[in-house]
């Protein structure tokens, strides 16, 4: 997880420019804090069509899901309606069977970090439906071909 001192050396990094939208935002006029959570999973959706091979319909085609198990988001500054934000989405590198992002939203304006955060995924079997203890070999595969 990332620490409020310490970032974690990333394997791949994603960026994806979001504008916030008015349903986003709450009767303070800022974005809902549960949005954040939202803005992560728009963030891995852009890294895995950024590096191809980590798209939702992968884990499907090869017979996975990969349930959320953990994540964190501390707020550090308030993005407000029309805003543009930036998700910069990074993947730790782990030899277990699982998924670690971590995550910093920018305003784009100034470049101040607005949230940071972690998530963790497992994988699951889709027929069985229990939980895989080594890496699927589509994951190795695309490990293989994306980190150096």
């Amino acid at each position: 997880m990332m620490t409020k001192n310490k970032i974690r050396e990333a394997a791949l990094i994603d960026r994806r420019t979001i504008r916030v939208r008015f349903s986003e935002v709450d009767s303070m006029q800022v974005v809902w804090h549960g949005e954040y959570i939202r803005y992560f999973e728009d963030g891995r959706e852009s890294f895995g069509n950024h590096y191809d091979g980590l798209k939702y319909i992968d884990f499907y085609n090869n017979g996975y899901m990969a349930p959320m198990v953990e994540v964190t988001c501390q707020y550090k500054q308030p993005l407000t309606f029309g805003e543009d934000a930036i998700i910069e989405t990074r993947y730790i590198k782990s030899p277990a069977a699982k998924i670690m992002f971590d995550y910093t939203i920018y305003r784009a304006s100034d470049n101040t970090v607005a949230a940071t955060g972690s998530s963790v995924q497992v994988f699951i079997n889709s027929q069985t439906r229990e939980l895989e203890l080594s890496n699927p070999q589509f994951y190795l595969d695309w490990k293989q071909r994306w980190i150096k």
